[in-house]
């Protein structure tokens, strides 16, 4: 075995071996919540820290822990699948193996391009379909009585965004925070208000922020999906850098795949 292709044999190796362990891990936890909720709630109830308790008492709703849960079944499955693929067949020197590994990623890498494309191409069409979507998504699912991980995912945005809606706090009229008894005479929920301490207790530093929002007390006009485009904006070159160093690094299992797939045909010839 020549020098390259003990390098390929091995980066691709260590590489793999440590997905396959995470996505194992995820994998495993995700079934762990999803068959057994009671135990995963008590192991949270060890914790002594009481504010960490209410922490995590915000995401063992029942609802919460059952989308959680396949979340992380459907990434850990996928990571574990393609690592485990790319793992046997470097330590095997399997040809078949390798090349499908080889050929998964580069489908990943294809549709990631694709992807960027076609958002780029039709910027006005996909910028009015992901308003719709998270609109969709408050309408549908926005609760502060039982909320499901969409809420908790808005709750803690908002709060952290200094934001308010998609457009703006009119968004949570038809949500189900917006027709049920738990809106009572509020106008926006607590989390759009200009907040006083732990950001995670949602305490609006005007007591009547929610039933009467304004400029100066909240952030009700300034939805959040402008304020995220500011936020991308800001960080462009840390996202570009992202992108290009995620696109390399699978570049490079797939230069590493073939060239050992290549090797190992060529000496057993």
């Amino acid at each position: 075995m020549c020098c390259e292709t003990f390098v390929a044999k091995y980066c691709l190796c260590i590489f793999n071996f440590l997905f396959f362990l995470a996505g194992a891990a995820a994998l495993g936890v995700g079934i762990w919540i999803a068959q057994d909720k009671h135990s995963f709630i008590a192991v949270t109830q060890i914790i002594e820290n009481k504010e960490l308790q209410i922490e995590f008492g915000k995401f063992t709703q029942p609802t919460v822990i059952e989308q959680a849960s396949y979340i992380l079944i459907a990434a850990g499955a996928f990571v574990f699948i393609v690592s485990f693929i790319g793992y046997c067949g470097a330590v095997r020197e399997s040809r078949c193996l390798l090349a499908t590994y080889g050929v998964l990623l580069l489908l990943i890498l294809l549709l990631e391009v694709t992807a960027g494309g076609l958002a780029a191409a039709y910027r006005k069409e996909t910028e009015t379909e992901t308003r719709n979507f998270l609109k969709n998504s408050i309408k549908k699912f926005y609760s502060t009585e039982n909320p499901d991980a969409v809420s908790l995912m808005w709750t803690y945005f908002m709060a952290q965004m200094k934001c308010c809606g998609v457009d703006s706090g009119e968004d949570f009229n038809e949500s189900p925070w917006g027709t049920s008894k738990e809106r009572n005479s509020k106008k926006v929920p607590e989390a759009c208000c200009i907040l006083v301490g732990d950001m995670s207790k949602f305490t609006p530093k005007d007591p009547l922020c929610p039933v009467s929002p304004s400029e100066s007390n909240s952030y009700y006009s300034k939805g959040c999906y402008k304020r995220m485009h500011e936020w991308l904006m800001d960080h462009i070159n840390v996202m570009i850098g992202i992108g290009i160093g995620l696109g390399l690094l699978q570049l490079l299992g797939i230069f590493f795949a073939f060239c050992l797939c290549r090797s190992i045909d060529s000496y057993i010839k």
